[in-house]
């Protein structure tokens, strides 16, 4: 490898880069050179002599494991006649089943399913229970290496029961059927090498060298992996940002990278500090706001750039006034020449996009909602449209087939078919054959059951009709009390967020009437499907996502909305405040040049209007004078599974405060304790 390429790191680059034997520990910032520092290790590892066939080093996109790949081996040049092993964690998974799945009894012919593959099979097994939430269960039992037996054991509450009993069915279903799901892609190696101590030391022999990029990404069976990858030798090297942990709601823990020193002997900690990406201005505001974090190995950006612009705040009376100042000062960008490509909007709760949409529709901003759905395109919020189309026009049999089960009544498709046949035969709508057939005529369709089932709902969607005829506001309150329609998205992975929107659209339909006293609901379905169509994607538009999505990437013009407690952070049962600021920590530093920030005073909550308070992370990062007496937020909450290194894995069915610490009531499989939460860690 050419000595040049070396004379482009800096310090603690190169030290990265020319340790060989040890665990390393690298604690690379935002916009530090992480991706140039790994790609050169092994570039360099090759070009000391070193088999690239020993080499292994592991990713979580495939998009990573191919820039990083591309970058390694341009670095070579034609030094090697094979490249390294650069791929996700799962890919490595898949190529070691392909050879060693036979340890399990299986056959190495095996398919992999997909996540709807997974719901149908859940599905046909239990009906009951929502899907998606048993699947989510099922992947954190795995990612957890719990078994069927462990959960049934830990279960107290009946739906989690359900779901243990449903878990050990699936899993005898994916073995007599030679299927693996994609948790099983980590399980089922980590299961075979355990279990395989000969195994386990003969793949660590042939992967000597180890890397690992995004480290504080990782769940507890990545970090039991690759300490069997690790069998015969120490040499892993790590590559992360403890500051940016920002997916501890899909199982990654910050303990992996924040415990990396102690649990490999003579750990080599290099941080990665000099920040290439912001000016000075950001990074230290960026800095001052993760300071307040305690869970963290601390580090300090520092710029190579220029001081920069002052930040900007933003205060204004509702999201309507915040989305036209912000539009304001994107037109006036696009006027000065700069591209859409280099602006991004960022939000903390996605339901937040939907005012925004709506004021760049109106004001001839294109953009581009990246890693989400637009507003009115989210199966949600297209299952009220579809209820309120139905509700305003008896005939439109495509929105009442949408609702029909919506929220779930029992009616499945072969009834939605025979009521379709039907329609078409009397020419006459769906909504028209149920209200004008006697019971008995309807039950000869569908059914005596469906029958009960169809009327009880047409008498429910026609007392909504007489109500909306007298008062639009108790119609939308009857609505939700008669349909229930948010309870179907509790104890859902997103559930939060699909509440949030829904909440959101109700907000706008109230709002819509306050303005438009003489508009119908009709008037309201008519406007939204004008936004609607305007929607189109537009490449060179505006980036709109959430801070999630935000991560990895830059702009040069950043702004970040919704800045006011219970928006951003979020606060409540079970959110983390630590995990809330280091999310805060990410959208700042994605800014390049210029960063605006905004807070409201008041804006659309739960459906209704609510007034707002600034959120605390402008105060912790020096942004505006004030002093906030913050109580950490608990980070447990009723269901969450935990471990005690006595007492095992649990479940925890009640949380007190004692003292500055939280008392937490925890199911140890019928056993029930009290215990402090600082003694427990959660799965």
């Amino acid at each position: 490898m050419p000595e040049s390429i070396l004379k482009t790191l800096n310090k603690s680059q190169m030290e990265a880069v020319k340790h060989i034997d040890g665990a390393m520990l690298i604690l690379a910032g935002a916009g530090s050179g992480k991706t140039k520092t790994i790609t050169t290790r092994v570039a360099y590892l090759i070009s000391i002599g070193i088999d690239p066939a020993s080499i292994l080093t592991l990713t979580f996109t495939n998009k990573a494991a191919r820039e990083m790949q591309n970058r390694a081996i341009n670095l070579v040049g034609n030094n090697t006649i094979y490249p390294p092993m650069l791929c996700t964690f799962h890919k490595f998974g898949l190529l070691f089943l392909k050879f060693h799945i036979n340890l399990l009894n299986r056959k190495n012919n095996f398919v992999i399913i997909d996540s709807d593959d997974k719901k149908k099979i859940i599905k046909n097994i239990e009906k009951e229970l929502t899907p998606s939430l048993v699947s989510a269960e099922i992947s954190r039992y795995k990612n957890s290496l719990i078994s069927p037996d462990v959960a049934k054991n830990a279960a107290e509450q009946k739906v989690y029961k359900q779901i243990a009993d449903i878990y050990e069915k699936y899993e005898n279903y994916l073995f007599e059927n030679n299927l693996v799901d994609f948790d099983d892609l980590l399980l089922l190696p980590y299961k075979i090498l355990d279990s395989n101590k000969e195994l386990a030391e003969q793949i660590s022999q042939k992967y000597q060298y180890i890397m690992v990029d995004e480290y504080q990404d990782t769940n507890e069976l990545q970090y039991k992996l690759l300490h069997k990858l690790c069998t015969t030798h120490q040499n892993l090297c790590v590559v992360g940002d403890d500051d940016q942990s920002i997916y501890g709601w899909r199982g990654a823990t910050i303990k992996n990278i924040l415990n990396f020193a102690s649990l490999f002997e003579n750990t080599k900690v290099i941080k990665l500090e000099e920040n290439y990406r912001s000016t000075d201005t950001i990074l230290k505001h960026a800095n001052m706001l993760i300071e307040h974090n305690r869970d963290r190995l601390g580090k300090v950006l520092k710029g190579t750039r220029c001081q920069g612009n002052e930040i900007k705040i933003y205060e204004s009376h509702d999201e309507v006034e915040e989305t036209r100042k912000i539009a304001t000062d994107i037109k006036a960008l696009v006027s000065q020449g700069v591209s859409m490509k280099d602006i991004a909007i960022l939000f903390r709760v996605n339901a937040l996009s939907r005012s925004l949409e709506e004021g760049f529709n109106k004001a001839g901003i294109p953009y581009n909602l990246v890693g989400g759905m637009k507003f009115y395109e989210r199966a949600e919020i297209k299952d009220l449209i579809a209820y309120f189309r139905v509700i305003t026009n008896a005939n439109d049999n495509f929105s009442f087939k949408r609702i029909i089960n919506k929220p779930k009544r029992g009616i499945g498709k072969t009834t939605i078919d025979k009521l379709d046949l039907a329609s078409i035969e009397q020419k006459k709508s769906i909504y028209n054959i149920i209200n004008e057939s006697t019971p008995s005529e309807l039950s000869q369709i569908v059914g005596q059951k469906n029958s009960r089932t169809l009327k009880v709902f047409l008498a429910s969607v026609m007392d909504l009709q007489d109500v909306l005829k007298e008062s639009k506001m108790r119609f939308l309150d009857l609505f939700e009390e008669t349909f229930d329609f948010k309870e179907q998205y509790h104890g859902l992975p997103d559930g939060y967020e699909r509440i949030a929107n829904i909440d959101e659209f109700y907000g706008y339909i109230r709002d819509f009437f306050i303005q438009n006293g003489d508009a119908k609901l009709e008037d309201f379905l008519a406007n939204i499907a004008l936004e609607s169509e305007q929607d189109n994607l537009d490449s060179d538009g505006v980036s709109m996502m959430s801070i999630h999505a935000s991560k990895g990437l830059e702009y040069k013009h950043v702004f970040i909305v919704g800045l006011e407690e219970g928006f951003f952070p979020l606060i409540g049962d079970g959110s983390d405040i630590e995990e809330e600021r280091r999310l805060g920590y990410v959208a700042f530093t994605r800014a390049i040049d210029d960063l605006t920030l905004s807070f409201v005073h008041s804006r659309f909550y739960k459906g209704r209007r609510t007034d707002l308070t600034k959120s605390r992370f402008l105060t912790e990062s020096g942004l505006i004078q004030g002093s906030l007496s913050i109580e950490k937020s608990s980070a447990y909450k009723n269901g969450d599974l935990i471990k005690h290194k006595i007492f095992g894995m649990g479940r925890v069915i009640a949380v007190q405060k004692a003292g500055k610490e939280l008392k937490l009531t925890i199911n140890f499989g019928g056993s029930k304790r009290d215990i402090l939460s600082s003694f427990v860690e959660k799965i």
